[in-house]
């Protein structure tokens, strides 16, 4: 009987997911030519072409699209095997691998995790921290359980993934006392040519700022931008400049800074939160519990 090769069949999806044999070859951390032969094995044993050439790109075949889509499936379910069986008791610790964004405060990661290591059984959390996207690519190839991020997955995305949104928050402005007592006016007037520590500009957080800057009519002074919110809040508390944090951890941001004073608030800037799955229903218990803290969170905010 002529067996399917599913090693193959992984490559060639790879391929696919990542959109060249390059890219493939990055994620599997092997070399071009070694992908290149797995496709062509593959390739024989189906007896069709599933790529085409056009220009210096592939382009999947009409077989190729059909394979894809069964490599989904079965990969899919793959997947969804290995969360069941983490998900069940064995007597040694579920382990649940978080990917989390660079841009998400670590006070409210940290709020989210916590009732994962409350659980009834044994959980070993595993967090890796890195840009929405890296983290995204990571969870596909099976490498993570969930991604926690402030960004949901765009639509048409080659992830196959779900959003589940977490909640969202208003934000508070921070700064040190001595620099928040020569702020002049009224909030959110006395924000123009205040010195200000902001997300970098590729951030949903950054983006939604400057929004509310400019229908508020004033201009920050920008002594500072950050992909790592927790060196921004650092620098914040140095009294560098002004720095915004969403309001549910307002207080916990204040009691770890006696220093720190808030020089206002505002609704109109929404920090969204989101957990990115491989599952359209949350099953796994940990992402479960992640879940239900964080309705508990923004319902008491």
């Amino acid at each position: 009987m002529n067996h399917l090769n599913y090693h193959h069949l992984s490559y060639f999806w790879t391929v696919v997911r990542e959109g060249s044999v390059s890219s493939a070859a990055r994620s599997l951390r092997v070399a071009q030519p070694t992908v290149s032969a797995q496709i062509r094995l593959l390739e024989e044993q189906i007896g069709q072409r599933l790529f085409e050439r056009v220009g210096r790109g592939l382009v999947l075949t009409e077989t190729g699209r059909m394979v894809h889509g069964y490599a989904d499936e079965i990969f899919g379910l793959g997947r969804e095997l290995m969360d069941t069986v983490r998900g069940r008791p064995t007597g040694r610790p579920t382990q649940l691998t978080v990917g989390i964004a660079d841009v998400v405060p670590k006070l409210v990661a940290w709020r989210l995790l916590e009732p994962v290591l409350q659980l009834p059984h044994a959980v070993r959390l595993v967090c890796h921290e890195d840009r929405h996207d890296r983290l995204l690519a990571a969870m596909a190839g099976y490498e993570l359980d969930v991604v926690l991020s402030d960004t949901p997955l765009a639509p048409g995305a080659r992830v196959k993934a779900f959003n589940h949104a977490l909640g969202e928050s208003g934000v508070a402005f921070l700064a040190r006392r001595e620099l928040a007592s020569t702020l002049v006016g009224a909030f959110p007037a006395c924000l123009n040519a205040a010195p200000m520590l902001l997300p970098t500009e590729n951030t949903t957080l950054r983006r939604a700022l400057d929004g509310y800057f400019d229908q508020s009519g004033v201009t920050p002074r920008v002594v500072g931008e950050f992909e790592d919110s927790a060196l921004l809040k650092v620098v914040g508390e140095q009294g560098v400049g002004v720095f915004a944090v969403p309001t549910l951890i307002e207080a916990a941001a204040l009691a770890s800074h006696p220093g720190l004073v808030v020089v206002g608030r505002t609704d109109a800037v929404r920090e969204r939160f989101f957990a990115i799955s491989p599952e359209r229903r949350l099953k796994h218990p940990a992402v479960v519990a992640i879940s239900q803290r964080a309705r508990a969170l923004t319902a008491g905010e």
